[in-house]
């Protein structure tokens, strides 16, 4: 095989030009290799944004950042995959984005200093605090049922969710683990916990 059969995306723009705003100029007579599903082909970036925007879900992702967790990355690129509403990065701001793939750029992120500012403002929009952590008096995740509204707070890699994100909780939910390991990333319990959330209350992606 050829390098180009591994090229991602598709070529420059083939026949009669479309007249449609949300099509890219530049991207229609240079082709676009972006990391973008099928249907958002030679948009602009702003046009699946704001397609993106009239389709979020309800839910609100946010994850602890005192150590710059590596893990961040891949929790946006999930956020992204099942279209959370917003990411909110709690603790420091700079974050490792290779993760991410550069998914960010089309999922909405907020940062907040503390866990206080991130619960009052979950708190001023209703929103009920979720931590997903192995911890002493969580739900199963596997038997419960998350709500329509609401944020999914995951801890760093190794200490889990800190003490004063424990208490903000308004509840505990755990991944059921069957091997030895004591827990798993927080990318990975990130797309279990946002997936939970889709089968309940997701209708099927657009074609």
């Amino acid at each position: 095989m050829t390098d180009d059969q591994f090229e991602v995306g598709v070529g420059p723009w083939s026949g009669d030009l479309p007249d449609d705003p949300r099509y890219d100029p530049q991207l229609l007579a240079e082709g676009d290799r972006r990391n973008v599903v099928d249907r958002y082909r030679y948009w602009r970036h702003e046009a699946i944004v704001a397609d993106l925007d009239r389709r979020r879900h309800g839910f609100h992702v946010a994850i602890e950042n005192w150590q710059h967790d590596f893990n961040i990355g891949t929790v946006v690129r999930n956020a992204n995959a099942f279209l959370a509403a917003e990411v909110h990065i709690v603790g420091r701001r700079r974050w490792n984005r290779r993760g991410a793939m550069v998914t960010d750029r089309y999922q909405h992120v907020r940062h907040h200093e503390t866990i206080e500012e991130f619960v009052a403002w979950a708190a001023g929009r209703r929103l009920p605090v979720l931590g997903i952590d192995n911890l002493p008096g969580s739900r199963p995740l596997e038997t419960g049922t998350l709500p329509l509204d609401c944020v999914l707070l995951f801890g760093q890699e190794g200490p889990g969710l800190s003490e004063p994100a424990r208490a903000a909780c308004d509840q505990l939910y755990s991944i059921a683990q069957y091997g030895s390991t004591r827990s798993i990333n927080a990318g990975v319990a990130s797309g279990i916990a946002m997936h939970a959330w889709i089968r309940t209350h997701a209708d099927a992606p657009p074609d």
